[in-house]
């Protein structure tokens, strides 16, 4: 496995651990919807960034394409729930339009995930 590859699954595994500890950090906070749904996007997004590590790995899809996949959902899950989870424990957002920004590349990942099954891998 590539070092590229063991970033993104210790990103992905980090992406579970983080989601686990906001789920407990809402159910103490008063009014913390938001925070549930950072946590829900983290745990959603946790597997797949492992499943695509072990696609990439594997040559199941193309390994660039998928890497890339993940790495834009590594990305969006950092804005997306940063934002949420700063506004919903601190009051305050990473910056100006972090979590639509997020959000973009969430979708923006998951269509690269479709793109990468589709493109031929070369043997």
């Amino acid at each position: 496995m590539t070092f590229p590859d063991r970033i993104l699954l210790v990103l992905g595994a980090l992406a579970g651990l983080l989601g686990v500890a906001a789920s407990a950090a809402a159910a103490h906070v008063t009014g913390a919807d938001s925070l549930k749904t950072a946590a829900q996007f983290l745990l959603f997004h946790a597997p797949v960034i492992l499943s695509l590590v072990a696609l990439s790995a594997t040559g199941t899809t193309h390994r660039g394409l998928t890497r890339l996949a993940a790495g834009a959902l590594v990305i969006g899950l950092a804005l997306f729930s940063g934002d949420l989870a700063l506004r919903a424990l601190h009051g305050v957002p990473l910056f100006p339009m972090a979590a639509p920004s997020g959000g973009i590349l969430l979708m923006a990942g998951w269509l690269m995930v479709a793109i990468a099954a589709f493109v031929p891998v070369r043997r």
